[in-house]
C-alpha cells in the first residue's frame, strides 16, 4: 500500500480524502494557493505545498506546478478528487510518466469518457440510448445558432471537458445561444483549461439520475445503486438523495447494468458515474460518464457501507475488488444537501467573506456509514444519522476564486421520510453567520410537497421558484407554535434582566404574564403560566402550547419541546423582540406588553429607498465586460454587463425599457455588493 499520496484539490473534497487516507494509516500531502493559506485541507494534511496565486488556471490547473509538488513532496500516488485536473488525460499520464501512481481510471478510459463527445459516440457505438444533437465541435457563436436551430430548441451548451455546471447554457432561442455559446465557452477555459463546446437537445421535464461504478483492473465491475439528482440550479445540483424515489427495481437493475457494461468496454477501473436522464415512463438515456469521484458520493456511501475514496486508492494500487454485485445492498435512505456561499434572495448570486460564525450539527453515527473516519453496522428501526463533508471553518474566508460550495450535509435514516425530517432538524440546527448562504431555501426544499412526493423533475427550482426564492411564509400552526416559544424565551430574557439589575429580590413579580406576540404581520396575544418544568402558554381565543427548553439568553440556537415535538430556532437579538429563523423562514419577532402593543401599532413604516434607476452590483465579482454606452436606449431583458464571481459569468439584464444616462465600472474592476455599475434616466 502506499505510504504518502498527495491530494490535488481543495476544499471539503480534500478534507474528505483526507479522512479516510488517515483511517487507512497513509500519510497526505496538501496542495494550496496563495488564498488557501489558512485553509482547512492545509491544516488537516500531514504536509502542503504552495503553487501559485488564487485564480485556479495559475495554481490548482497548472500541471507543471503540480507535478513539481509531487515531486517535492515523494508522494507515491495522487487522488484528484473532483474538477480541476480530475479528468484531464495529460495530468494522468504526466504521472505515469513520473511513475506516480493516478487514484482514478487509466488514461485511455479518461480520453474516452472523460471527454462528453467522445463517450456519446462511444455510447451510441455500443447500442445506448443517447440525447439527440451535434457532436462535433462548434467554430464560434454563429454557428452555435446555426447548429441549435438544425438541433431544434431548447438545446444545451455544454463544455466538452469538466462538469460541475461550469460551462453549461439552456438556450431557447438564437439571442440565448448566441451569448450561451461564448459564457460557456469562457467558463470552459477558466475552470478547465478546454475551451470545446457541443450542443445537444435539452430534453424537458426530465429526472437525472446517475449509477455509481466502481471497477478494478481485474476485470471486475459493480454498480452501487443510484443517485436522484433532480432538483438543480443553473445546472448543478443542489439536492441529492439515494436511492431515488422514482425507480424501480427492474429499471435499476437495468441501468447498472448498462453502466457496468459500458464501464467494462473501456477498461475503466477505478469510482466511477454514468449519468442519465429519465423520462415519466422511465426510459433512460444515457448523458455522458464522470471518471471521478462525485461531489454527491456521501449518499451512496451512507446506504451501502462502501467507503469509495478507500476503493478507489486499493484499485490504484492494484487490489481487486473485494465485493461482488451480490453484497451490495441499499440499506435505508440518504439525502444529501449542498450548502453554497450565494443570496438566495439576490437570485442566488455568490457571496464571498468572512464567516463569523460556522457550527454545523453534530455529527451522529448510525446505520451502514462513515461518520467520524470509523464505519458502522445496520442501525436499529427509527435511528437517523448526520455526516458533514466540509472544507472550512468558523473565522476562515470564503473567497471569490472557487466553487461556492462550503459543505455537504447529509441525513440517512431508514425511510425516506425519516430521512427528510433529520435533514429538517439539521438544518434548523445550522449555524452559518458572515455570509450569504442557501440554508433557508434547502430548509424551503424539504418542505416542499413536491420534494415530498418525490415527484420532482430537473425544472423543480426554474418551476416552483419561478421569480427566484422569497423566503418562506410559515403557516398559522407554525407561526403559534413559534410565537409561543418567542414569548416564553422573553419571559427568560426578562428574568434575567431583572436578576443582574438587582433592584428586586422577587424577581417573579417583575415580569409580566400578559404579552403581544408580533411576527409575519400576525399579531398574538398571549398570556404565561410558568413553572420549573416549562411555561403553558395560553393564546386569547382559548388554545394553547406547552414550552419546555433550556434555553438562556445569549445562546444563538434554541432547541425547544412545543407540546412534545421538537424545534429548533436560530436565535438573534433585535429590538422589543428577536429574530428567528425556522424551517426557511427568516422573521422578526416582536414580544410587546399589551400597552406597547397598542403604541407600535400607530408608528409608520419605514419605506425602502427606490434603486429603480439603479444597476447595482448584485454580488462581489470582476466586470467582464459592459455592453452598452451611455446613452443607449436598452429594452426589457437586454444584456447590460457581465460580471464574474466563483468562475461563473452571470449576465445583467434590463428589468425595463429605459436610456443609459452614466455608467461607474469598467471592465476589468472588481466591485462589492449593491456598487453603482450605471444609471438610468
Amino acid at each position: 500500500m502506499f505510504n504518502k499520496i498527495l491530494i490535488a484539490n481543495r476544499g471539503e473534497i480534500a478534507c474528505r480524502v483526507i479522512k479516510t487516507a488517515r483511517k487507512m494509516g497513509i500519510s497526505t500531502v496538501a496542495i494550496f494557493s496563495d488564498a488557501d493559506k489558512q485553509a482547512l485541507h492545509v491544516q488537516m494534511a500531514d504536509e502542503a505545498v504552495h503553487i501559485g496565486p488564487p485564480p485556479a488556471n495559475q495554481s490548482y490547473i497548472v500541471i507543471d506546478k503540480v507535478m513539481e509538488a509531487i515531486r517535492s513532496s515523494g508522494a507515491q500516488a495522487v487522488h484528484p478528487g473532483y474538477g480541476f485536473l480530475s479528468e484531464n488525460a495529460s495530468f494522468a499520464q504526466a504521472l505515469a510518466a513520473e511513475g506516480v501512481a493516478f487514484v482514478g481510471p487509466p488514461v485511455g478510459a479518461i480520453e474516452k469518457m472523460g471527454d462528453k463527445i467522445t463517450s456519446k459516440k462511444i455510447a451510441q457505438e455500443a447500442g445506448v440510448s443517447t440525447v439527440p444533437g451535434y457532436m462535433g465541435l462548434i467554430e464560434d457563436a454563429e454557428d452555435a445558432v446555426k447548429i441549435s436551430n438544425q438541433v431544434g430548441y431548447p438545446v444545451m451548451i455544454k463544455a466538452s471537458a469538466g462538469g460541475g455546471g461550469k460551462g453549461m447554457r439552456i438556450a431557447w432561442n438564437d439571442q440565448e445561444a448566441r451569448e450561451g455559446f461564448q459564457s460557456s465557452k469562457n467558463e470552459a477555459a477558466n475552470s478547465f483549461g478546454d475551451d470545446r463546446i457541443f450542443i445537444e437537445k435539452f430534453v424537458t421535464q426530465p429526472r437525472h439520475i446517475e449509477i455509481q461504478v466502481l471497477c478494478d483492473s481485474h476485470g471486475n465491475g459493480i454498480y452501487l445503486g443510484e443517485r436522484e439528482c433532480s432538483i438543480q440550479r443553473r445546472n448543478q445540483k443542489v439536492v441529492e438523495e439515494a436511492p431515488s424515489p422514482f425507480l424501480d427495481e427492474a429499471t435499476r437493475k437495468a441501468m447498472g447494468e448498462q453502466s457496468v457494461a459500458l464501464a467494462k468496454a473501456v477498461g475503466y477501473a477505478s469510482a466511477g458515474t454514468v449519468e442519465f436522464i429519465v423520462d415519466g415512463d422511465k426510459n433512460f438515456y444515457f448523458l455522458e460518464m464522470n471518471t471521478r469521484l462525485q461531489v454527491e458520493h456521501p449518499v451512496t456511501e451512507l446506504i451501502t457501507g462502501v467507503d469509495l475514496v478507500e476503493q478507489m486508492i486499493r484499485v490504484a494500487n492494484g487490489e481487486p475488488l473485494s465485493i461482488t454485485q451480490d453484497d451490495v445492498a441499499l440499506t435505508g435512505w440518504a439525502i444529501e444537501n449542498r450548502l453554497y456561499a450565494e443570496d438566495p434572495y439576490r437570485g442566488f448570486l455568490p457571496s464571498i467573506g468572512r464567516l463569523s460564525r460556522y457550527r454545523p450539527p453534530a455529527e451522529v453515527a448510525s446505520g451502514p456509514l462513515l461518520v467520524n473516519d470509523k464505519w458502522q453496522g445496520d442501525a436499529p428501526q427509527g435511528e437517523t444519522a448526520v455526516r458533514n463533508d466540509t472544507g472550512v471553518y468558523e473565522g476562515g474566508e470564503i473567497s471569490m476564486y472557487y466553487d461556492p460550495m462550503i459543505a455537504k450535509l447529509c441525513t440517512w435514516a431508514p425511510t425516506r421520510g425519516e430521512a427528510i425530517e433529520a435533514m429538517r432538524t439539521a438544518l434548523d440546527s445550522f449555524e452559518v453567520e458572515g455570509i450569504g448562504h442557501n440554508l433557508p431555501f434547502l430548509s424551503a426544499v424539504m418542505d416542499h410537497p413536491i420534494f415530498i412526493d418525490g415527484t420532482m423533475t430537473t425544472a423543480f427550482i426554474e418551476e416552483q421558484y419561478p421569480e427566484g426564492f422569497q423566503g418562506v411564509e410559515l403557516p398559522e400552526a407554525d407561526l403559534r407554535r413559534i410565537a409561543a416559544s418567542a414569548a416564553a424565551m422573553h419571559r427568560v430574557a426578562e428574568i434575567r434582566r431583572t436578576r443582574v439589575s438587582g433592584r428586586m429580590d422577587n424577581h417573579e413579580r417583575k415580569v409580566g404574564t400578559e404579552w403581544v406576540v408580533s411576527l409575519q404581520g400576525q399579531h398574538f396575544a398571549m398570556s404565561i403560566a410558568a413553572d420549573h418544568e416549562g411555561s403553558t402558554v395560553q393564546f386569547a381565543d382559548g388554545s394553547s402550547h406547552r414550552v419546555a427548553s433550556t434555553w438562556t439568553p445569549g445562546d444563538q440556537l434554541a432547541t425547544l419541546e412545543v407540546d412534545g415535538s421538537p424545534l429548533v430556532l436560530k436565535v438573534g437579538k433585535v429590538s422589543g423582540g428577536f429574530r428567528l429563523r425556522s424551517r426557511g423562514a427568516d422573521l422578526v419577532v416582536h414580544v410587546r406588553t399589551p400597552r406597547q402593543a397598542e403604541l407600535a401599532a400607530l408608528m409608520p413604516e419605514k419605506v425602502a429607498p427606490d434603486t429603480s434607476k439603479l444597476l447595482l452590483c448584485p454580488m462581489p465579482g470582476l466586470i467582464v465586460k459592459v455592453d452598452v454606452e451611455v446613452g443607449d436606449e436598452v429594452q426589457e431583458g437586454q444584456a447590460l454587463c457581465t460580471v464574474e464571481a466563483m468562475k461563473m459569468e452571470n449576465i445583467l439584464r434590463a428589468e425595463k425599457k429605459g436610456v443609459v444616462s452614466k455608467i461607474n465600472a469598467n471592465a476589468g474592476e472588481s466591485l462589492a455588493v449593491d456598487d453603482v455599475i450605471m444609471e438610468f434616466e
